[in-house]
């Protein structure tokens, strides 16, 4: 088989999953007295490294659209779905926006989201990655059009493993070849961190995997997280903390710890996803990525965003096709290929292979290795709280104000009761 073809294949498999997020004013979407539309767009992923790349995508779509003006709102990412919610309870909802693959059930079930089809037309959807665009169908119908993708690496300092007299990271490494290490790079004393994975649902689920156990019961109607594998892949985030990666304490609620951490040349490796790619230009070392260790099993997360309409926007066919024009675009898809601002889930293959011809990380294969052992993240309709109830139990755990046992106990009890 060729790479092309494995590409292609693997933009579809990561079409299973999905990322996130924005803000809305509390403006309406309005038509101007000269007849031009005003369409608004929430954002969680152009800010900050890509503003000037959506800025490039809406201007060239506004050119072919001259009676549509784009208004592009952003937000963080930890903030956008509840602003997202709070605008659509308001009634203030944005005509479109981001929406990440885990929330998209969520939305979809509530009837936020415009049936894209009713206004779409006849628009060839030969250009996506077919898997890609079913997997933001629900009962049938195109509630969102797939726009970006985006895995999760190890990140590393080439420069901190030469100094330490450490071989570097490479695609057969293991837990136990990470943990080894991080020990010998990490100097507390200095400040210097060996490694660093956030101990939340994100990391959670997929280590699960790693290990070689499930999320949710084959039926989906339990938690199954806290059998053995699961209490081994807690075991193994929570054992970093506080000793080759900061304390939630050190930390102190920093907003981009991890990220300022390793720009300063202080982390030896980060998980992390390649949307930092950008951010990472001009650092002052040498830096690389791999495909994330695994355990008994590789799992890589892959995180899908696509572009949704409300469905109180009075704008429907210049919400689809400015939504269409982001996802698919050659514009878009050759921007965000060209500022490595994830990828585009596209079915030209030529097009995905130019993403390789960027020499920083020189290891951009891995982006595309990573897809070949897909960790799909478990979605319910309650997935806010499912998420952050792992999460603030999984924290317990790091604290050390519950054992790792106790802590997934609780977790599994109450994703039971969300699930019930």
């Amino acid at each position: 088989m060729s790479r092309h073809i494995k590409i292609t294949a693997a933009v579809a498999a990561a079409a299973l999953l999905a990322s996130a997020c924005a803000q809305g004013s509390a403006t309406r979407s309005v038509s101007g007295a000269d007849g031009k539309v005003t369409l608004r767009y929430l954002t969680f992923s152009a800010a900050p490294d890509h503003v000037k790349d959506l800025d490039t995508i809406e201007k060239a779509f506004e050119r072919e659209n001259p009676n549509v003006d784009v208004v592009v709102e952003t937000a963080p990412f930890d903030q956008y779905f509840t602003k997202l919610q709070t605008s659509i309870a308001g009634g203030t909802a944005p005509d479109t926006f981001e929406l990440n693959y885990e929330n998209f059930v969520t939305y979809a079930s509530a009837g936020s989201l415009l049936d894209l089809g009713t206004v779409g037309g006849d628009g060839d959807n030969s250009v996506y990655a077919q898997e890609s665009l079913n997997a933001f169908k629900r009962d049938g119908k195109q509630y969102a059009l797939p726009a970006s993708f985006s895995t999760v690496v190890l990140f590393y300092n080439k420069d901190l493993f030469k100094a330490a007299g450490v071989a570097p990271p490479t695609a057969a490494w293991t837990w136990a070849d990470e943990q080894a290490a991080a020990e010998k790079l990490t100097d507390r004393k200095k400040g210097v961190y060996g490694d660093f994975q956030p101990v939340q649902f994100f990391e959670f689920y997929k280590t699960v995997k790693q290990a070689g156990g499930e999320f949710l019961s084959a039926d989906g109607k339990k938690a199954a997280f806290n059998g053995p594998q699961g209490v081994k892949a807690a075991t193994w985030l929570v054992s970093k903390v506080g000793k080759t990666m900061p304390t939630e304490a050190e930390i102190g609620g920093t907003a981009d710890y991890d990220t300022n951490l390793f720009k300063s040349g202080k982390l030896a490796m980060w998980h992390n996803g390649i949307w930092q790619f950008a951010g990472l230009k001009d650092v002052p070392f040498e830096w690389d990525v791999v495909v994330e260790p695994g355990d008994s099993a590789k799992a890589s997360a892959v995180f899908h965003n696509a572009v949704a309409a409300s469905s109180t926007t009075k704008h429907g066919k210049e919400a689809w096709a400015w939504a269409r024009f982001l996802s698919a675009s050659n514009t878009a898809a050759t921007t965000r290929i060209r500022s490595s601002w994830e990828l585009p889930p596209i079915s030209d293959q030529q097009l995905l292979s130019a993403y390789l011809q960027d020499p920083e990380p020189a290891n951009r294969q891995a982006v595309f290795d990573s897809l070949e052992s897909i960790a799909l993240p478990p979605v319910i309709k309650r997935q806010q709280e499912m998420q952050d109830a792992v999460t603030t139990e999984l924290s317990e755990a790091a604290a050390g104000r519950k054992s790792v046992k106790e802590a997934l106990d609780a977790a599994a009890a109450e994703v039971d009761s969300l699930l019930g």
